[in-house]
This record gives structure tokens, C-alpha cells and sequence, in this order.
């Protein structure tokens, strides 16, 4: 398979049984995937990862192309991370409530360059795991609301919503850890997301 293949031809050659379609479809994804997981999780990181390509091959007649490959793929990522910290819990979790902070994770990685990043970086692991999902998807990966809405299995109106409450919790977070830095943090995140639509 060459590097200008479609990332459906190479899912379904992988799929086939192309080890080469595999390690270029987890090449040109593997960052986007680690992203999504590295400010949640610690110890846990590369295995969820491998199971989240995993469940790429497992799910593969699933996917259609209606969505976006990448939709797809941080799907899948996001139903490995929630069954991950249910079994961790071994209780059954409301990411509505439930923040990476409340969890008890340290996630490692985590480099920031500056104050306000790390405060940005803290504030978004004590807000409610979806809605860390939903604000990472839209502001790093540069996700239109659709697609946010695609990866996280709700209408678009109620990732609307989602994405209203989310902005909320994560500037009452801001004021509790910061309240100095909260306009600047705010001001520079929406800089982000106009940056990258």
C-alpha cells in the first residue's frame, strides 16, 4: 500500500491482512490517538492506545465513510477510555459527573510550557470526563461540532449543549485553581479552536 492510499483502503486491507496497511494507517494516526489519551490516563496510555487500533480492525464493518476515518477512530478511543476506567472502578461511571481528577489519575506526559498551560492542562482533568472529551475534540483536534457529535454518539443540538456546559465547567475550574489567569486562559483557547477550523 502506498502512503497516498485512503485511510479506508487501508483499514480494509489491514483488515485483509496487509501488516504493511496496518503500520501506515497506525503511522499516520498514532499521534491523534495519543493525544486523546495522554492527559487522562498514566500508566494505562500505550494499551489503550493498541486498543483502540485494535477495535479499529475489530469494528471495521462498522465503519462506512460516511464520517470522517478520524471520527471514527476517536470513537473508538473514547468507548475504550470509559470501558477502561469502569473496569479500573469496577463500578459503573458517570462521565456526565465524573472528572479525570476525581479518578485519582496522574496522568504522565503532561509537559506544559508555561503557568497558564499547566493550569489549563489541571483544570480540564477536574471537569466531568465528557466534557473533557467534548473540549479537547473541538479546541487540539480542531473538530467541527459534528464530527464532536459523531465521536461522542449524541444529536448535534445536544453537542451543542454539551459543548456550552463543558466551556462553563471548565471556566468555573479556571476560577477556582486561577482566577487571575481565567481571562487570558479563555481568550487564548478560543484563539486555538479559530486557529485550527
Amino acid at each position: 500500500m502506498t502512503s497516498e492510499a485512503s485511510d479506508a483502503d487501508l483499514l480494509s486491507a489491514w483488515a485483509a491482512g496487509s501488516r504493511d496497511a496496518g503500520d501506515e494507517l497506525v503511522k499516520r494516526h498514532f499521534a491523534l490517538v495519543y493525544r486523546f489519551f495522554r492527559n487522562k490516563v498514566s500508566d494505562e496510555l500505550e494499551d489503550l492506545v493498541q486498543q483502540t487500533f485494535l477495535g479499529c480492525i475489530e469494528s471495521r464493518d462498522r465503519y462506512q465513510g460516511d464520517a470522517s476515518f478520524k471520527t471514527y477512530l476517536l470513537a473508538i478511543a473514547r468507548n475504550q477510555l470509559f470501558m477502561h476506567f469502569r473496569k479500573v472502578r469496577r463500578l459503573t461511571l458517570d462521565v456526565e459527573v465524573t472528572s479525570v481528577h476525581d479518578l485519582n489519575t496522574s496522568p504522565s506526559g503532561v509537559v506544559a510550557r508555561n503557568q497558564e498551560e499547566r493550569l489549563l492542562a489541571e483544570a480540564l482533568r477536574r471537569v466531568p470526563l465528557a466534557a473533557q472529551v467534548a473540549l479537547e475534540l473541538f479546541y487540539w483536534e480542531g473538530m467541527e461540532i459534528g464530527d464532536v457529535a459523531s465521536v461522542l454518539d449524541v444529536p448535534l443540538n445536544t453537542a451543542y449543549s454539551r459543548m456550552h456546559r463543558a466551556r462553563n465547567a471548565l471556566r468555573e475550574k479556571l476560577e477556582e485553581l486561577a482566577p487571575d489567569y481565567v481571562a487570558c486562559i479563555i481568550s487564548d483557547l478560543e484563539g486555538r479552536q479559530l486557529g485550527v477550523s
